[in-house]
Parts: C-alpha cells; sequence; structure tokens
C-alpha cells in the first residue's frame, strides 16, 4: 500500500474501539463519509481539511498505522438537527437520522464537543470520500 503525505486519522485513546470499528466500515466500503462539529476545528484544521478535495489521503489508526487509503471528493457544512442525506447515507445510516443523531452523540461523549453543547444548530464540517487502496 502507499503511503500518502496527507494522513487521516482515525481513534483516540479511550474511544473503545470506536476508531478500529470506523477503519473497518470505511475497508468494507459501508462508511464513506465523515463529520464533526465546525467548533472543534482550529482554522488551520479547517483549511487543511477544504484542501483534501481531490487528494488521496492514507488513513492510520490511534497508534499511527496505515489502514488504508481514501480518495476525498466533497467537503461542505451541514447542520446537526437537519443533516445532509450524504452524511447521513454515507455513515452507513441509509436514510435513519434519528439513528446518526444517537450515533454520533455517543461517539462525541467525552470529546472536545462536551464543552460545546451540541444541538439542532451545530454545524457540521463533513468529508465524502472512496476507498482507493486497503
Amino acid at each position: 500500500m502507499i503511503i500518502y503525505e496527507d494522513k487521516y486519522h482515525y481513534g483516540w485513546d479511550g474511544d473503545n474501539g470506536i476508531g478500529d470499528r470506523l477503519i473497518q466500515q470505511i475497508i468494507e466500503g459501508t462508511k464513506k463519509a465523515t463529520c464533526a462539529p465546525k467548533i472543534s476545528y482550529t482554522p488551520e484544521e479547517l483549511k487543511w481539511t477544504y484542501s483534501l478535495v481531490g487528494k488521496v489521503c492514507t488513513v492510520t489508526d490511534k497508534a499511527g498505522t496505515p489502514r488504508c487509503n481514501v480518495r476525498h471528493f466533497k467537503v461542505f457544512e451541514t447542520t446537526f438537527g437537519n443533516p445532509d442525506p450524504r452524511l447521513v447515507k454515507g455513515e452507513g445510516n441509509g436514510d435513519d437520522v434519528p439513528k446518526f443523531k444517537t450515533d454520533h452523540i455517543k461517539a462525541w461523549n467525552g470529546m472536545a464537543t462536551e464543552e460545546v453543547p451540541l444541538t439542532d444548530d451545530t454545524i457540521l464540517i463533513v468529508e465524502l470520500f472512496e476507498l482507493v487502496e486497503n
């Protein structure tokens, strides 16, 4: 597998295996999108995220081990309360918005976002991608 300069990390200490499960979903083709609250990005991180469109990135686990490569083809904003259908489907939830919301509340519990209340008006940064190599 080619290791690309741009890296995308999944997982964090204490994530109870969520990072590894998400990477496995990417490899299986069920996960084709990711998102995070806009407030959790620094201006530099936001600029970098938008710069990923058209690029191939190496997905690494929380230990930094390369696991697969994905090509980003779209980055955009949506709200948590009315998420874009491409996000919901790309996260593997079909058209089940309540499941998408419940899954993300659970996943983000204990992360930096806990200082900022997650509401229907929370703006999310969405990344759509496709698996190119595992």
